[in-house]
């Protein structure tokens, strides 16, 4: 008999205290943002204040000479300019721009890691499906792993619904689609009004979060009857559910980032993006199995597991990171070389605004990765995969962020309170939820018919 894993009170503990520290930054940016144009006006002018002694954490929003997105922040943009901005009324609208901004960033500081969160679990998820219904020998003994993980695809999916709740009903300005008053004079937006509109956006979020739900829920539940009844029908059922739910993943997927990403910035669009998306999720997903799986084993748990199978996965994530490097260079490049002006004011806006953390990432997501796990010994050694995984692991959260920021606060970003604790609140979250899912059930699926394949596994030129 193999020992089954035990919520530990380590754990516990550590989640717990992520979750309180970070409900305390997540609660300190929503008390410093502003309520009023008049606050957001003081901030700027604070912050620009504090550039001219070196202290500004905003990254490019000291130079008051920007040409996109509206303008620079400086203090000069306000009351003793020599512009005219008062008589003419532009001076309310970059204010009331600016206050936006500043109003979205303890928003979009909970969004970033709440979407991140939940994108782990469903590219954990569809590696699941992708195992189940190639009929891989391979993976089975981790596959309890998997079904750990992605237990925390509801509540992440809730949480998310959440935030795009409190969007519909004005308590932010992440998706601008959603004011009426924007849409009214925005010709590119009306003429997308037929997809994007609020009451489609939200039978289409059901839509996506009942399918992922529910094949979680009916794999896991034959998952365990399979450990009871070595029926092959069981085996059966999983393959045809598994086959079927990646159809509708794909599309699904495709759709959720165009939702719930891509339309924060609604003027631009890339029919690359959903893979883009995909391929970052699932490098992601692959890297917490592989992190999670080596942790147990240190705690002498998963005895079954051996080095060939630590091995593949960090195939995985090598291969799947060269993936993502392709997708994210012919989207770059495609559009940067035909340098059309509706395209290519993304990627300006992230090479001015977000330049390091924009190149950055790639570093992170391909370089790092490449070089590091092209050797095959390393594939196997667990310090390495570790090391690697957190890389990556921090790689996706940047491009996470770099996706979302650039739209929702333009160049008034920083890593604060706000953004340190809402990454804190939602790791804790997932580490609590994830690990008690793998204390629920036997950490061994021992009813597959190909387990005694799975346990014997040996990569060819492993010792």
């Amino acid at each position: 008999m193999y020992k089954d894993y035990k919520f530990s009170n380590q754990i516990k503990v550590l989640s717990i205290s992520l979750i309180l520290i970070g409900l305390l930054g997540i609660l300190y940016g929503f008390y410093s943002a502003p309520s009023t144009v008049e606050e957001a006006k003081e901030i700027v002018a604070s912050m620009s204040h504090d550039s001219d002694h070196g202290g500004s954490v905003y990254g490019e929003s000291d130079h008051g000479d920007s040409d996109h997105g509206g303008s620079g922040y400086g203090e000069s943009d306000y009351g003793d300019s020599d512009h005219g901005y008062e008589s003419s009324g532009h001076e309310y609208d970059h204010d009331k721009h600016v206050f936006n901004q500043l109003h979205n960033k303890p928003w979009a500081a909970i969004y970033v890691p709440a979407l991140f969160f939940m994108m782990i679990s469903l590219g954990v998820l569809a590696f699941y499906a992708i195992q189940r219904a190639s009929q891989a020998g391979w993976s089975i003994v981790l596959y309890r792993i998997m079904e750990g993980i992605t237990g925390y695809l509801f509540l992440g999916c809730v949480f998310v619904l959440i935030i795009l709740g409190f969007s519909a009903l004005k308590f932010n300005h992440l998706f601008i689609w959603m004011d009426p008053e924007v849409v009214a004079h925005d010709e590119i937006i009306r003429n997308k009004i037929g997809y994007l509109n609020i009451p489609f956006f939200f039978v289409r979020a059901i839509i996506y979060v009942a399918g992922w739900v529910i094949y979680r829920e009916i794999t896991r539940r034959l998952s365990l009857q399979q450990d009871e009844n070595n029926d092959i029908s069981v085996h059966k059922k999983l393959f045809k559910f598994s086959a079927g739910f990646l159809v509708f993943f794909l599309v699904s997927e495709s759709m959720m980032s165009w939702d719930w990403i891509m339309s924060i910035d609604p003027h631009w669009f890339s029919t690359l993006f959903g893979w883009y998306v995909f391929a970052g999720m699932f490098v992601s997903g692959i890297t917490t199995i592989a992190l999670i799986t080596i942790y147990l084993k240190s705690k002498n748990y998963l005895e079954f597991v051996n080095n060939s199978h630590i091995h593949d996965l960090a195939k995985f994530m090598f291969g799947v990171s060269i993936f993502w490097a392709y997708l994210w260079f012919s989207q770059f490049m495609l559009i940067w070389y035909s340098n059309i002006p509706e395209e290519v004011t993304y990627f300006i806006t992230r090479i001015e605004d977000y330049n390091f953390l924009f190149f950055g990432m790639v570093v992170l997501n391909l370089i790092f990765p490449l070089i590091v796990l092209m050797n095959s010994d390393f594939k196997k050694t667990n310090f390495i995969v570790i090391l690697t995984g957190i890389v990556i692991i921090i790689g996706h959260y940047i491009d996470v962020y770099n996706m979302i920021m650039p739209s929702a606060v333009g160049d008034m970003w920083s890593f604060g309170p706000a953004e340190i604790g809402g990454f804190m609140f939602f790791l804790g979250v997932f580490l609590y939820v994830v690990f008690r899912a793998i204390s629920k059930a036997p950490i061994l699926a021992k009813g597959d018919p190909f387990i005694e394949e799975s346990k014997t596994f040996q990569y060819y030129n492993l010792d």
